[in-house]
């Protein structure tokens, strides 16, 4: 026997191992065990097979991830619900023609938070071309929906750039935005691997205004650095009036709640030119490796 005549596989694929199961209607009906375990529905949804899901949606992104060379990222966190600049100034001018003082008023709102959208779109622009430039690709990634995590995608996208996805199961369905890179977006159920995830690859971390969620990622990057879980890495977030307005840092820390030297585990930037200028001032862009 030639070498090249021993096949490349001794064992049939689980996969192909399903698609030639042969019927058997004695045992294909509802109630019975006779299913493969990998590939009985009811059996993984089963509530004692929790861990393994929750490997199951460890183990997914990072495969996948490791087989696309997703090696480095940034990543973007921010409100779904800032609008891009456009979709901000029709609900403007909808709502003056229509005499709708409440709406207008809204919208004005919308329209100077539309900012972020842009400055956003913009710095995806920016790390996704110079870091093609110099050879050493770094992968954007979002929690994959709407609003600014939309902008950070679109502006990786636009640079022809492949970008990452985390987008999770929400009771309201969160859709993934169309700037994600098919094969890089992923669905979650549980927040606490998606939140590992975000961390895992990241050298950067940029966060725009946004509410609940956002401060729980957030807060979750600066705990984890700040305990000394995670390894340091440039944590920016944009909009100083918004976050100081926010954070009372200074409370923080002279009621002793954190240490000094805490506030100096991020940087407040305004602009998308401002925040790579700061991330290429950091050796952690340069040196550091995945966590």
């Amino acid at each position: 026997m030639k070498p090249t005549d021993v096949p490349t596989r001794n064992f049939p694929s689980a996969w192909e191992e399903c698609c030639t199961l042969q019927p058997h209607p004695d045992y294909d009906r509802p109630g019975s065990a006779y299913e493969l375990a990998f590939k009985d529905e009811s059996f993984l949804l089963r509530e004692d097979m929790r861990p393994v899901r929750m490997q199951l949606e460890l183990m997914k992104p990072e495969l996948i991830q490791n087989e696309l060379g997703v090696k480095s990222t940034i990543v973007i966190f921010g409100s779904a619900r800032i609008l891009p600049a456009e979709a901000a100034q029709a609900l403007l001018t909808a709502a003056e023609e229509q005499g709708d003082a409440a709406g207008a008023a809204k919208a004005r709102r919308q329209l100077a938070m539309s900012r972020y959208y842009e400055e956003a779109r913009r710095f995806a622009q920016i790390a996704t071309s110079t870091c093609a430039e110099r050879g050493h690709p770094v992968f954007i990634a979002t929690g994959g929906g709407p609003g600014i995590m939309e902008a950070g995608n679109r502006g990786a996208y636009e640079m022809g750039g492949k970008s990452v996805g985390l987008n999770i199961v929400l009771p309201h369905e969160q859709v993934p935005n169309p700037y994600i890179t098919p094969e890089l977006c992923f669905r979650f159920h549980y927040f606490g691997l998606r939140k590992m995830h975000f961390l895992m690859r990241s050298i950067a971390l940029v966060c725009f205004p946004g509410g609940f969620g956002t401060l729980d990622e957030l807060f979750e990057t600066l705990t984890l650095i700040q305990t000394g879980k995670s390894r340091p890495r440039p944590i920016l977030l944009f909009g100083r009036e918004f976050w100081t307005q926010l954070l009372n840092i200074d409370l923080l820390l002279e009621t002793g709640m954190i240490s000094p030297g805490d506030e100096k585990l991020f940087h407040y930037v305004e602009t998308a030119e401002e925040a790579w200028s700061v991330l290429e001032s950091q050796p952690e862009l340069s040196s550091a490796s995945p966590a």
